[in-house]
């Protein structure tokens, strides 16, 4: 399908978005953590697990207000394998075969950081009291230590970020916060580009949300109207004859032509997350706006007006190509949907669509 051409799929209504299922998310989980990958939705053991999904499952898991006994033992299979793969320096392996075998060694890389968001995420709004307490043991561990990657730094960032709302006396995590702001940088004063990097690529929106949390629990203004303008810079740029269409794999940059496929739900996700934040941290109502289009990004408000959730198995497909979705449904592109699902319903909770 030419990018010229799209179909338009109905007006979706706020009242229309179903709420957040885990059938999905439970169908790849085992007594070891979350499987990686899925055939169309039958899971692919022979992929094994990662730091990365596990580390969004808890998360997820770790978000919803009144999780039910089989999303508790969940998140406590989730919270073993991230415990599991945590050195004693704070440090995270990522991969681990089907025979439970670990695959890398631990690293400051973006596991480490996604690791630090769930463990935060976990240790802050868990219903388990006990969960909240070992998550948080296992935050403090890693959160002493520095990564020089901008999106693990981001990724951590977020995490102490749930933290620090919990307990605003909390020193460590307040230092990885302004830590991870600072690795980010600051928007550049050219109109055009004021993006810190002169290059988009993945996890975009993390960058802007950081900043903005960064701004709001330190008590920087400018900081947070930093972020704040680099999100709404983003969301101008991923905004598409009235859709959202993400960063796709490949990125954009500066001054070059911005092809359009393929894009990750894990984008629109980012883009869903960035923008609640950025709603609940100002109380604008015109955040909105581009939260929406994060959530009707999968029921086919996007470039080829294709549906991305199976509604048989609450999955996700794994990406949006020029010709449709790639019918697979892993762990990522699911907890995204699961996410920007939970997203809607705060949304619905809040507001009367017009």
């Amino acid at each position: 399908m030419s990018q010229g051409l799209r179909l338009i799929p109905p007006p979706i209504r706020l009242a229309d978005v179903p709420g957040p299922r885990f059938d999905h998310v439970l169908r790849l989980s085992d007594d070891t953590g979350l499987l990686e990958h899925a055939r169309t939705a039958i899971v692919r053991r022979e992929h094994g697990y990662c730091v990365d999904d596990v580390a969004r499952g808890l998360l997820v898991v770790s978000r919803e207000p009144r999780p039910g006994p089989e999303l508790l033992r969940a998140a406590e299979r989730y919270l073993a394998f991230l415990t599991h793969a945590q050195d004693a320096d704070g440090s995270f392996r990522n991969r681990m075969s089907y025979d439970r075998r670990w695959q890398d060694e631990p690293t400051l890389g973006d596991c480490w950081g996604r690791a630090l968001w769930g463990l935060g995420t976990a240790a802050a709004r868990s219903s388990a009291a006990w969960i909240r307490r070992e998550a948080l043991f296992a935050f403090r561990l890693g959160a002493g230590r520095r990564s020089t990657w901008p999106r693990a730094m981001a990724f951590a960032g977020l995490g102490a970020a749930e933290v620090l709302r919990a307990d605003p006396r909390d020193r460590l995590a307040a230092e990885l916060l302004g830590d991870a702001a600072t690795v980010v940088g600051l928007p550049g004063s050219d109109p055009a580009w004021v993006w810190p990097e002169r290059e988009l690529t993945y996890a975009n929106p993390a960058l802007a949300e950081v900043v903005i949390a960064a701004g709001d629990l330190l008590g920087d203004e400018a900081l947070l109207g930093d972020g704040l303008r680099m999100l709404s810079w983003l969301c101008d740029l991923q905004e598409h004859h009235g859709h959202l269409s993400t960063v796709p794999v490949g990125g954009w940059r500066a001054g070059e032509p911005r092809h359009r496929h393929d894009q990750q739900p894990i984008e629109a996700a980012a883009t869903a997350d960035a923008c609640a934040t950025a709603a609940a941290v100002t109380g604008d109502e015109r955040w909105d706006a581009p939260l929406f289009q994060s959530i009707t990004w999968f029921l086919g408000d996007n470039d080829t007006g294709s549906v991305m959730y199976d509604s048989e198995t609450c999955g996700c497909y794994d990406g949006l190509t020029a010709d449709g979705p790639n019918l697979n449904q892993g762990a990522e592109s699911t907890l995204a949907l699961v996410s920007t699902l939970q997203h809607a319903r705060t949304l619905a909770s809040r507001r009367t669509p017009a």
